[in-house]
């Protein structure tokens, strides 16, 4: 059984969802594949409509989302109001995705009977996967990057059926904004959910499932793809795993407001209770007093809260045990409940720091960090060189010549990088990359969060000596769709 918990308090809430059985499982899956024939078929113009029809569908159930999500994740109406529009503008942004038909990548190549050996006549484009796809919740973001997230607002928009499996932390809300993205949809089985472990091991391993998305943990993410080796055919996995989202902090920025750039850094450790996947786990910065005391005044000044479940919470704890080793130099208030974290950074110097590595480097999820004193900016490469893979990287400097060494190094080690900013916070447009090297993420070419999330969903196909009215719209001489396309070679928009 699954059962819902209040943060605050750890007491339950209401009544428990029962397991999904492999039989159960099935009869979703197969419901989704047959729903999919049709969403399949229906022109992209068409799916869009209904994108934006699930977008304002969740925007005008804002009050009932909320409430539920708080009651099991404890984030607050702020930050949940946020996540509702946020997961309405994922719908909204796929649909534009769709009317703009760039997203399917046409290419036409005449044919060419003059050349040696002459070239047929060759049209690509991208469609949808066949079958079904998986997706799983995260737990951070219950609404955003669930079951009304990006992996399944964009495979939806692909043209691919969509089964989710919950997350035991919000189960409530999951059930809640399925009946809300259902009620938008041409055919309610487009969308399954299913609730427990075994549940998310049945789907994995489901004949029908063509892909999974993900976002959670190492550990979680590697018995997925362990699940998917034991497939008698392998699919594609998509997920996002762990990420330090190291911060470099150069000399130069230390002339400027010290005060500021360790406020920034106390509300971006801080925010959501530290349980984001772009949390700055690592800062590396000069040793210099000044920015210690502005860092050990701004880090006071937050305070802490529940996490979202009690599971999460010891993780944070043994963190905390293995970071106990160093010396801790600013603390937070303590959070309200038995399920709270407290804000903390430890420090270390960069020669320590690198002896350590990789274990040095890894994640804490929750609001900790660790600052790592260096002497000269010229020794940091070669430590950045050594760490894992990240979702970002950020560098704070007033002087871009300064910061070319770091930067060389860094742009092989994240997906997303920062310039006198903080990490936390991914915006949802046609730019955006939300992927990196692991274990940021198990596929760094991909992204789970903007425009180009959809790729993951979608595989090409090539028509060779192809009767024009068999062809996709997509790809007729006349355009019909009067979408972008590369004609022998040149781009036409």
């Amino acid at each position: 059984m699954v059962h819902a918990y209040d943060p605050r308090t750890g007491e339950p809430l209401g009544e428990p969802f029962p397991d999904a059985t492999e039989a159960e499982v099935d009869a979703v899956v197969r419901a989704a594949e047959a729903a999919g024939r049709s969403w399949r078929a229906l022109p992209a113009a068409e799916r869009a409509d209904v994108l934006d029809a699930v977008g304002d569908a969740l925007a005008a159930r804002v009050e009932d989302l909320w409430r539920s999500a708080d009651a099991e994740t404890a984030l607050g109406e702020p930050r949940l109001r946020g996540e509702v529009a946020r997961a309405a503008g994922q719908f909204k942004l796929f649909a534009r995705v769709l009317r703009d038909g760039g997203y399917v990548g046409a290419v036409i190549d005449h044919a060419d009977p003059s050349a040696t050996p002459p070239r047929p006549d060759v049209r690509r484009m991208a469609q949808p996967l066949p079958g079904v796809v998986g997706v799983f919740s995260a737990s951070n973001f219950p609404l955003a990057f669930s079951v009304a997230g990006g992996d399944t607002a964009s495979a939806l928009a692909a043209g691919c059926p969509v089964v989710v499996k919950a997350h035991p932390s919000h189960p409530r809300t999951s059930e809640l904004s399925a009946e809300v993205i259902r009620s938008a949809l041409p055919d309610a089985a487009l969308l399954g959910l299913v609730h427990g472990m075994d549940a998310g091991r049945h789907l994995v391993q489901h004949p029908v499932v063509s892909a999974v998305g993900f976002t959670g943990s190492i550990p979680g993410g590697k018995a997925i793809q362990k699940l998917i080796a034991e497939r008698e055919e392998p699919i594609p996995f998509y997920g996002e795993l762990g990420s330090v989202n190291p911060v470099v902090v150069l000399p130069s920025a230390l002339k400027g407001d010290v005060k500021a750039l360790a406020a920034g850094y106390a509300a971006s450790l801080s925010l959501g209770v530290g349980q984001f996947c772009t949390n700055p786990g690592l800062v590396f910065a000069p040793d210099d007093e000044g920015l210690r005391e502005a860092v050990v005044e701004a880090v006071a000044q937050t305070t802490g809260g529940p996490m979202l479940s009690e599971r999460i919470k010891d993780g944070f704890l043994d963190g905390l045990r293995r970071l106990s080793r160093l010396e801790r130099i600013a603390e937070g208030a303590p959070g309200d409940g038995p399920w709270a974290a407290t804000p903390q950074v430890f420090t270390t110097h960069l020669t320590a720091f690198a002896a350590d590595l990789p274990g040095s480097a890894e994640e804490c999820f929750g609001p900790a960090s660790i600052v790592v004193t260096y002497d000269d900016p010229a020794e940091l490469p070669a430590v950045l060189e050594r760490m894992p893979g990240s979702l970002t990287a950020t560098v704070h400097s007033t002087d871009p010549s300064e910061a070319a060494a770091v930067v060389e190094t860094l742009r092989r080690k994240a997906g997303r990088l920062i310039w006198n900013g903080w990490p936390t916070g991914v915006a949802v447009n046609w730019a955006m990359h939300h992927g990196g090297p692991w274990p940021a993420s198990t596929a760094p070419a991909h992204t789970s969060v903007g425009a180009r999330a959809i790729d993951r969903w979608l595989v090409p196909v090539a028509y060779q000596d192809w009767p024009e009215e068999l062809l996709p719209p997509e790809l007729r001489d006349t355009n019909p769709l009067g979408i972008p396309r590369r004609v022998d070679g040149t781009l036409r928009v």
